[in-house]
């Protein structure tokens, strides 16, 4: 009984059609960013490096370099703060997490290129 409730109220969080992305695209988030009285939009461009959870506590973490450091954020994907995900590239991964990504540096960061038809 408590289960039906909880994916009744679930069901208002959800967007009606939330981004399509795969773990290994680099992808840019679009967010909406709060300054003083004005929004504006950031973008944050990185590789998806996994997923996690499901219906309204859907997440993903981003990672890109910056400065030579690396760099995580993790997004929930049905937040009303994410304008869109752009997909850039697709990359070949055979792993649902990307984790092996933090202990590389420089070119073996790159990912082979999925070529989609």
């Amino acid at each position: 009984m408590s289960q039906v409730i909880m994916d009744l109220v679930e069901k208002t969080a959800l967007k009606e059609n939330p981004p399509e992305f795969e773990i290994g695209d680099t992808v840019d988030v679009h967010l909406k960013i709060l300054e003083g009285n004005k929004e504006r939009i950031q973008v944050f461009t990185g590789v998806v490096i996994g997923r996690s959870g499901s219906g309204s506590r859907e997440m993903f973490a981003v990672r890109r370099i910056v400065a030579g450091e690396g760099v995580e954020r993790k997004f929930p994907v049905h937040s009303p703060r994410i304008e869109k995900v752009e997909v850039k590239r697709s990359g070949v991964v055979r792993r649902a997490k990307l984790y092996f990504l933090r202990d590389r540096v420089g070119k073996a960061v790159r990912l082979k290129e999925r070529r989609r038809n």
